[in-house]
């Protein structure tokens, strides 16, 4: 087989499985979770940014572009390298904030459970524009 081919294999494979995980979350129970990060962030299209970047239209977007944020110059280097938030990322980026973004500014210690993780995710992709 090719690499090229074994590439895409385990590509489909991983997004396959991803997408069965972000079927099983709860919106409701992810709102619960999205509480603890009320404090620094919001999820209201045109919303004004809190200390954390405004959520609303995340998935998708490059890391560290939101125009009017101020972001760390690490999440703008992630961004620069090509970081772009979508399920995979952004599931990763919870589950351990400086793993993702080494030396970033998200003082947020991680979600590591795997239900909440799908929760808050199912929660993120309806309250912030997802498609």
């Amino acid at each position: 087989m090719t690499r090229t081919f074994l590439t895409a294999l385990a590509m489909t494979a991983m997004l396959a499985g991803q997408a069965v995980a972000d079927d099983h979350g709860d919106a409701d129970a992810g709102k619960r979770i999205f509480a603890q990060c009320r404090a620094c962030h919001v999820t209201d299209r045109g919303a004004r940014s809190p200390v954390g970047p405004n959520l609303y239209g995340v998935f998708g977007r490059t890391a560290g572009t939101l125009e009017g944020f101020r972001f760390s110059e690490p999440m703008k280097k992630k961004g620069a390298e090509g970081l772009v938030w979508n399920n995979q990322t952004i599931r990763a980026y919870i589950a351990n904030p400086r793993a993702v973004v080494p030396g970033g500014s998200m003082v947020f210690a991680g979600i590591r459970n795997e239900k909440q993780l799908n929760d808050l995710i199912a929660y993120l992709r309806k309250e912030t524009g997802a498609q």
